[in-house]
């Protein structure tokens, strides 16, 4: 697994870079043949008055971005609570995909990898010829991605892996966008575009 450790407001030392490395190989131990590569972010709050540390770690495993985020007043804490629900969450896609792909009646459907992907989408010339760099206004972060067509259902299993309150995807029988999201009082939304 192939594990990249970056630091913000602190500094990265050997026993750390340690720590977290043996913490989440044993979290993902019995996954290594899902999960390829490993993202963690650990930080410290600027403010001494709010001691909180975190550990955030996004996982790819197979095609399919599991994340997990934890805070806690000691940054080791924060790096315990984060392998362990990664490890959860490990769990639970890979019992998904085996049990309720493979029961009689049911094929897997074929999730494509990092390569192959990259190899889809390679770009043929200059991104940056002809262009001028203008900076987003302050406070607006970007991102963008592929979006495949997804199920409601598959929007709301990919929503329990990232471990964030809502999802944006492109449904899959109309084409559009649209967000799922979780409810204060349990169960979860969806909100879509009207006709």
């Amino acid at each position: 697994m192939k594990l990249l450790i970056h630091g913000r407001n602190l500094e990265l030392t050997p026993a750390l870079r340690e720590y977290t490395q043996s913490k989440l190989e044993r979290a993902v131990q019995h996954f290594a043949d899902m999960v390829k590569e490993a993202d963690v972010h650990l930080s410290v709050a600027r403010n001494p008055r709010v001691p909180q540390q975190t550990a955030e770690v996004t996982i790819f495993a197979n095609g399919t971005v599991i994340r997990a985020q934890e805070r806690s007043e000691n940054l080791y804490a924060s790096i315990d609570l984060v392998a362990s629900k990664l490890h959860r969450q490990l769990r639970r896609y890979k019992e998904r995909h085996s049990d309720h792909h493979h029961s009689p009646g049911h094929s897997a459907s074929h999730t494509r990898t990092t390569d192959e992907v990259i190899e889809e989408a390679s770009i043929d010339g200059s991104l940056i010829d002809g262009k001028e760099a203008h900076l987003p206004n302050p406070g607006v972060r970007r991102k963008y991605f592929p979006m495949e067509p997804t199920s409601i259902q598959e929007a709301r299993h990919q929503l329990d892996l990232i471990d964030h309150d809502f999802y944006l995807f492109r449904e899959k029988e109309s084409g559009e966008l649209q967000v799922i999201y979780r409810r204060k009082h349990g169960g979860y939304g969806l909100i879509q575009a009207k006709q």
